[in-house]
């Protein structure tokens, strides 16, 4: 068996603490996400937006097997950065989670009480030999009592709620832009023209309905809904034209 050194053990092992205490392989898993794509989650009075910079690796692959966006339930989603595959097996879990839920207590799972299940999937692949963290953050959005929620789930298995957030390689410019247009007052289409403006600004090239996913889980009905390419397109538009106005400003 081969000698490890010292000063490697806590960078291989996930369960020693480096001396400024650090867990390594978290940090690591978290350096997966801000590498991933850009996914948005913003909050208002009329229900949830999640959109998603999904650009297709291959003009060869499916677009409809590239998936960033999922239900969870009825009024459940999540919008997923980070390893693919690891976000796979937390949706599959959350799904499952949700079910469990609804069959035990005979109510729909809230938003908080689904980020704390994947938070604690999440924190015991931290503290165990022989797993490795999850290389994935997910914006779980829905309705519940408490009306629109979203909560962001990190490597780590910390969550916190948000009510404009980002997640993946343009997150710090998507939050500048949230911290000087987000209000809690806006409408649902201004939400959708808020995360389209702040997408475009976090990543290269141009939005398009081939490389843009959204959903909108609004207060009217409490259901999930995935956007289709017709109404995305339109509201790319918008965006564009907002733009071309404040560049003549």
């Amino acid at each position: 068996m081969a000698f490890v050194p010292p000063a490697s053990g806590y960078d291989r092992a996930i369960t020693v603490f480096s001396p400024d205490g650090s867990l390594y392989q978290v940090q690591y898993a978290g350096e997966a996400v801000r590498r991933g794509a850009t996914a948005i989650g913003i909050k208002c009075n009329e229900g949830v937006v999640l959109c998603v910079d999904k650009r297709i690796p291959s003009r060869l692959v499916e677009p409809v097997s590239f998936e960033k966006i999922f239900q969870i339930d009825d009024h459940l989603a999540a919008a997923t950065s980070g390893i693919i595959a690891d976000a796979r097996i937390l949706v599959d879990r959350a799904r499952i989670e949700a079910q469990i839920h609804t069959l035990s207590y005979d109510e729909k799972m809230s938003v908080m009480m689904l980020a704390k299940k994947i938070g604690d999937i999440k924190q015991m692949h931290t503290q165990y030999g022989g797993l490795r963290p999850f290389g994935a953050s997910l914006i779980l959005a829905g309705i519940n009592s408490e009306g629109p929620q979203i909560f962001v789930t990190e490597p780590s298995g910390a969550y916190l709620e948000w009510k404009a957030t980002a997640i993946g390689a343009g997150r710090s410019v998507a939050m500048e832009i949230f911290e000087k247009e987000y209000s809690p007052e806006i409408s649902i289409e201004d939400a959708i023209i808020l995360a389209l403006k702040a997408l475009k600004k976090s990543i290269e090239g141009d939005l398009s309905k081939s490389n843009v996913e959204m959903a909108v889980i609004s207060m009217e009905d409490k259901r999930f809904k995935k956007m289709n390419e017709e109404k995305l397109n339109f509201y790319i538009e918008k965006v564009k034209e907002i733009k071309e106005e404040e560049d003549k400003e």
